[in-house]
């Protein structure tokens, strides 16, 4: 286990389901940093649902975010929520760049919490190469704000070279912060490499906090390792971006952060909650 004295149940922070269907119609380009990593191969051929909750089971991960995306579709989240609804919290995913304009992803995310109860509306900016401060977003935010759920939002670089990772400079989340001050925004990816600016932002507004898919613990930056440990301890979410990283690699080297056991709490369960409106 990552931590020592654990007692208290893990939430993940983000991950996503990775059915062969979705699989199959993704770019190969999507492709390029799988194929660097060990798993690179199942990833291409896509993961059973089943598969997720046997390795959460195994890294003593008891429930996680599992959100939709410009890739992932809302079913499979759906499906996902349905299947496992002890363990798996729904983020949905809506593109208001249709020909019909905005509206209709309003009313989609409207009836995804309303039928389904999820919590929250993941956006990965680099994938339509959309800033996320354009105004085509705001109708989404002030639904999200409306419906008291959550924004969680890809910040810093990208992993694929051929997206650019202009749309996740942290100075965005600033100034969404300040245009909702009520509602809840999760940074994802540590804002590396403007790891600095994220952390500013995130102490700024009490409406923001950070979290670490996509990172291994030993490759934390040191600043945010220090956020984490004092002023930003109710700021930072403990999550893997499964299945881009296993469990097992997300969870290795938690210990050797030496974090204290209420920020340990706070980092793998209490800051999920407060920033996903979970109950407790």
């Amino acid at each position: 286990m990552p931590v020592t004295s654990q007692d208290f149940p893990i939430i993940d922070g983000w991950v996503q389901p990775w059915p062969a269907d979705a699989v199959a119609k993704m770019p190969a380009r999507n492709f390029t940093l799988a194929d660097r990593m060990e798993h690179g191969a199942r990833m291409r051929a896509g993961i059973p649902l089943q598969t997720m909750i046997e390795e959460m089971d195994a890294a003593g991960i008891d429930k996680a975010i599992c959100s939709a995306g410009p890739l992932i579709p809302n079913e499979a989240v759906v499906e996902a929520i349905q299947r496992y609804p002890d363990r798996l919290i729904g983020m949905a995913a809506v593109s208001p760049w249709s020909p019909d304009g905005v509206m209709p992803a309003v009313h989609t995310l409207r009836a995804l919490v309303g039928e389904y109860g999820f919590k929250g509306l993941k956006l990965e900016p680099f994938i339509l190469d959309k800033v996320p401060t354009e105004a085509q977003w705001y109708p989404l935010y002030a639904a999200c704000d409306d419906l008291d759920i959550t924004v969680q939002i890809q910040v810093g670089g990208t992993g694929p070279s051929t997206y650019t990772s202009e749309t996740g400079r942290p100075g965005h989340i600033d100034r969404l912060a300040i245009d909702f001050p009520g509602l809840r925004l999760v940074a994802g990816h540590i804002g590396w490499p403007w790891t600095d600016e994220m952390i500013a932002v995130a102490a700024k507004h009490p409406n923001v906090w950070i979290d670490t898919s996509a990172h291994l613990p030993k490759y934390y930056p040191p600043q945010f390792k220090h956020f984490l440990r004092t002023y930003g301890r109710r700021k930072c979410i403990w999550a893997s971006d499964w299945p881009i990283l296993t469990f097992e690699a997300a969870l290795d080297g938690l210990a050797e952060l030496d974090l204290k056991p209420e920020v340990q709490r706070l980092f793998m369960h209490d800051n999920a909650v407060a920033a996903f409106a979970l109950k407790p």
